[in-house]
């Protein structure tokens, strides 16, 4: 899952936001550094992430993708998650996703001081840049994935995925449909975070 989906399954506190975002960002850092209740984040994005990865649904829209790019599906599905997340905000949530974007905005800038550097720069950027809305429209979304494509280092086929969901949209969407409410009750159930 990517940002939107982490941050949507945090505990509605600044703590618990940081550190279900802070799985991307936290190599090197000792884990015995963090505050429990921002370790409890990183666990519970940690959770989030291995039931996406190992999950029959999320594997079965991988292999919609072509071989030469499937090395990249679960990139592309972390971001188009987002997508369809926001798309079907209200089916999930009872705030508006306005409502919510709007206060998501504004815990990230509270949170900014708990964030290592380059977490704290990344999210100014979804801030000031407001990476949802663009997430919102399918061309919008497959620049945004040519972006993550441009920072890889090695040669790949990564770049243009969006031509490969575009034909599989209805068929990637009804796919996240099934799978979202029960990544929700599985996190639910865990509960990592009390």
């Amino acid at each position: 899952m990517n940002y939107l989906a982490h941050a949507a399954l945090a505990k509605p506190n600044i703590y618990s936001l940081t550190g279900n975002l802070l799985g991307d960002f936290c190599k090197g850092i000792p884990l015995n550094t963090l505050p429990p209740d921002i370790l409890a984040g990183l666990l519970n994005h940690r959770a989030t992430d291995s039931y996406t990865d190992q999950h029959t649904e999320v594997r079965q829209l991988k292999a919609l993708f072509s071989a030469s790019r499937r090395r990249f599906a679960g990139i592309a599905l972390d971001v188009l998650f987002d997508h369809f997340l926001i798309k079907h905000w209200q089916q999930f949530y009872s705030t508006s996703f306005a409502d919510y974007k709007q206060q998501l905005y504004a815990d990230l800038a509270t949170a900014e001081p708990l964030m290592p550097v380059a977490m704290a720069n990344t999210m100014r950027s979804v801030r000031t840049h407001d990476w949802f809305s663009s997430y919102q429209q399918l061309p919008q979304l497959g620049k945004a994935l040519d972006r993550i494509a441009s920072r890889i280092k090695f040669t790949h086929q990564f770049a243009g995925i969006i031509d490969e969901i575009q034909p599989q949209y209805a068929v990637l969407e009804q796919g996240f449909l099934r799978f979202y409410p029960q990544l929700q009750q599985h996190i639910k159930q865990l509960s990592l975070e009390t």
